[in-house]
Order: structure tokens, then C-alpha cells, then sequence
């Protein structure tokens, strides 16, 4: 587990109260006539400032999708989609985004791939720098920063994506699927430096996965979608105390919550099966 206790920084609650998400009646569609396909469906959503929530639901439901509009990415053809009262038309710094390729640049090194957002955003070298020092300490990897990707396992190099996307200070933190290319002890690792991090930091985290402990185990709240096109159908609360540690497994709240968001997963993919092949 990251000593991110050690961490500080003046910047560090400057997303406080920050990063609140709103989703309203998003439908979205791909292609038009009759290609066309709805991803997602008349989806309304709001997630408080601060909030971990995690996105389920059957493969093909939209749950990528709808990150992606909150990101930016993606165009709602219907609908309005608001962080902090302010419409999201296009990317931007108060967004960041890990994907579950770590998608960093491999001819930069670890410091260089953290440095390159704030130095893109304006900031100086040294206050680029500075940054991304902060960041490669926070997530413990600090000492690897004259490495390049390549040089790292794949916890690591995931490790130095969330740097380069909590870099710019971003009220919202988006993942998409990011520890799914992992192994399972590795994965496990991840999940509990990520909630240290997301402590430490307290911005928004917007989680997708089809990973129903991963979900129970992270979140504040899972959002679980129908088959496509999605739409959330239920917003499970999970009542487990904090900080998670993996004890907490065998609790009652936890198998509680594991069953029936594994009940509402199968009954839609099943929905899906038959859809596919009718």
C-alpha cells in the first residue's frame, strides 16, 4: 500500500467541494437512419463532489460511453451533462482520464509523461516540475522517475498514469476499466492505493468496471446499467465503513451488496444473450 500520509501539498483540497456531476436525460446515439445505434438511453444521473462511484453492467451497455461524455470525448445527442453548473462540451483539465491501456508516452520518461500536462496547461518548467514530483511521490514512484514506461510493470505504469492525470489538480477523476488488464494480487494492490489516494486527494472518481467485488469494494455508490442501450436501472449504496480494507469481504453489508449487484449483472446479461440471438 502507498504512504501517501506523507504526502503534502499547498495545492492539495483546491478540488474541494469540486467535481460534482450531473446527468441530465443523456441519450446517446451513434450513426444515423438505420444504422443508427443508442448507446445509452434517457440516462439521469447526479454524483455529489467527492464521491467514488462505480459503473456496472453487461459488455456493449454503454457504461464506456457514458464516461466518455463526461469526459468530453463523446457528444450527448440528447440530454445535458453539467460539472459544477457548467456544460461539458469538450475535454478539459477539471477531467482527468485513466484508460485501462496506460496510454503513456513511451519515448518521454515517467517524470516527462507527468510533467507534459501542467507544461501544457502553461506552467512553467519548474513549476511543471515541481508538480510532477509532488504527484510521483503521492502515487510512490518517485525514485523511478528517470525511467521510461517500458522499463515498468504494468501496476507501475498505471500507477504513473493516475500521476499524470491528477497533475493538472482535476476536480473529476475518470477510469475507465483501469486495473483490468492486471493480475489479481497486482489489481488488488491497485484498489487499495487507489481509495489511499483518493483520500488523500478527494476528487470526484467516476469508475467503470465489470468487476462486481472491485465495485463493492471501491465505491461509495454502484450505478448499474441495462443492456444496451444503457441506462442506469439501479444505484446501489454501499454501506462499508472507511478506509476498506479486504477483511471486509465476509462482512454481511458486503455479501449483501456483492449478491445483488451479481443478481441484477446476470439478469441483464442474460437479456443481452437473448437479445443477440433472437
Amino acid at each position: 500500500m502507498l504512504d501517501v500520509l506523507k504526502f503534502k501539498s499547498p495545492n492539495v483540497g483546491s478540488t474541494k467541494d469540486k467535481g460534482r456531476i450531473e446527468v441530465k436525460d443523456v441519450s446517446i446515439t451513434f450513426g444515423k437512419g438505420s444504422s443508427a445505434h443508442r448507446a445509452v438511453d434517457t440516462t439521469e444521473i447526479t454524483i455529489e463532489a467527492g464521491q467514488f462511484v462505480c459503473i456496472l453492467g453487461p459488455s456493449g451497455c454503454g457504461k464506456s460511453t457514458l464516461l466518455n461524455a463526461i469526459a468530453g470525448y463523446v457528444k450527448p445527442t440528447e440530454g445535458t451533462l453539467l460539472v459544477d453548473g457548467t456544460e461539458v462540451d469538450k475535454p478539459g483539465p477539471d477531467r482527468g482520464m485513466v484508460f485501462q491501456q496506460y496510454s503513456l508516452l513511451p519515448w518521454k520518461t515517467v517524470y516527462e509523461n507527468v510533467a507534459f500536462g501542467p507544461k501544457m496547461a502553461g506552467h512553467s518548467r519548474v513549476e511543471a516540475g515541481s508538480t510532477a514530483n509532488t504527484f510521483l511521490e503521492l502515487v510512490g514512484l518517485k525514485k523511478f522517475g528517470d525511467r521510461y514506461p517500458a522499463e515498468l510493470s504494468g501496476g507501475m505504469q498505471q500507477r504513473v498514469g493516475i500521476a499524470r492525470a491528477l497533475a493538472n489538480y482535476p476536480s473529476v477523476l475518470l477510469m475507465d476499466e483501469p486495473f483490468g488488464a492486471l493480475d489479481a494480487q497486482t489489481r488488488l494492490m491497485m484498489q487499495e492505493s487507489l481509495l489511499d489516494i483518493w483520500r488523500k486527494f478527494g476528487t470526484t472518481v467516476v469508475f467503470v468496471t465489470h468487476d462486481v467485488d472491485e465495485a463493492v469494494f471501491l465505491a461509495d455508490r454502484v450505478l448499474i446499467m441495462s443492456t444496451a442501450p444503457g441506462r442506469i436501472i439501479e444505484d446501489v449504496k454501499i454501506d462499508l465503513p472507511r478506509p476498506r480494507s479486504t477483511d471486509m469481504a465476509s462482512s454481511p453489508e458486503y455479501v449483501q451488496a456483492r449478491q445483488f449487484c451479481l443478481d441484477t449483472i446476470k439478469a441483464e446479461s442474460r437479456k443481452a444473450f437473448e437479445n443477440q440471438n433472437s
